[in-house]
């Protein structure tokens, strides 16, 4: 009997041990790429697409067009924003013609990073590497995992 519990105590923790150590596989594979992996890429992308790019510290890339003018967004700022989405290859995954409102805390780090660096009525153009955009999870059937996405933002307001 004192056998059989110590068996079950050992198949237990195995068990445990097993199906811990996948979790956290699962959760390392689900990173994605570095951010600096997709710089070629969206560099690429950039040039062929005449866009003039500015590095950011997050290896993200952008051109403000219009700085706008007021307030900059922060992170408790709702944004109103129309936007077209691509990917590297061009082709087109999301957009919006009318002004829709997002709390930036909301939205995937590249706009996080990207909307402060204008103000309302501006416009910016962001390579968002795909670890500040949708990493392996990619988003729906348009965006695949581990995808670097173009991003052309106009940021109407803000509250």
């Amino acid at each position: 009997m004192k056998r059989l519990s110590i068996v079950l105590v050992c198949a237990v923790t195995i068990i445990y041990a097993l199906s811990c150590s996948k979790h956290e596989d699962n959760n390392a594979s689900c990173s994605g790429p570095k951010a600096i992996t997709d710089s070629t890429a969206l560099l690429a992308y950039a040039k062929t697409n005449g866009i003039t790019t500015t590095a950011d510290t997050s290896w993200m890339y952008y051109q403000i067009i219009n700085p706008g003018t007021g307030a900059s967004p922060n992170s408790s700022s709702i944004v109103f924003v129309r936007y077209a989405a691509r990917l590297m290859d061009g082709t087109y995954v999301d957009s919006t013609a009318t002004a829709t409102g997002f709390l930036l805390t909301n939205l995937i780090k590249g706009w996080q990073y990207g909307l402060p660096k204008i103000k309302a009525g501006g416009q910016i153009k962001l390579l968002v590497p795909s670890a500040l955009a949708y990493s392996c999870n990619g988003n729906g059937s348009s965006i695949p995992p581990n995808a670097p996405i173009y991003f052309n933002i106009y940021l109407d307001s803000l509250k």
